[in-house]
């Protein structure tokens, strides 16, 4: 089911996503449900949750007999983090 969740990608999604300066990632597909992670100018975008739902599963739903859900991780990068750390430890020092 990766094969074919990454072909309807690839056809249907990254073409739309590329016009918006942003990608998918695919992570992967267990029962049904397929992870995924937007990148570009997507990552960050707080249309993100509507893409996922208006374009991305859309798509997959209706091309993939199975797929039943379509999550977005949210990564947070190291650097974040560590940034993220060096406020809290000043905060608590």
């Amino acid at each position: 089911m990766f094969a074919a969740v990454e072909k309807v990608l690839e056809k249907e999604v990254r073409p739309y996503l590329k016009e918006h300066y942003g990608n998918v990632v695919l992570l992967g597909v267990n029962d049904g449900v397929v992870r995924i992670k937007l990148t570009g100018q997507c990552k960050h975008c707080p249309s993100a949750k509507f893409t996922v739902e208006d374009v991305i599963e859309k798509a997959l739903k209706s091309n993939i007999e199975g797929i039943t859900k379509v999550v977005l991780e949210n990564e947070v990068s190291a650097e974040l983090l560590d940034i993220a750390r060096k406020i809290l430890s000043k905060k608590d020092g």
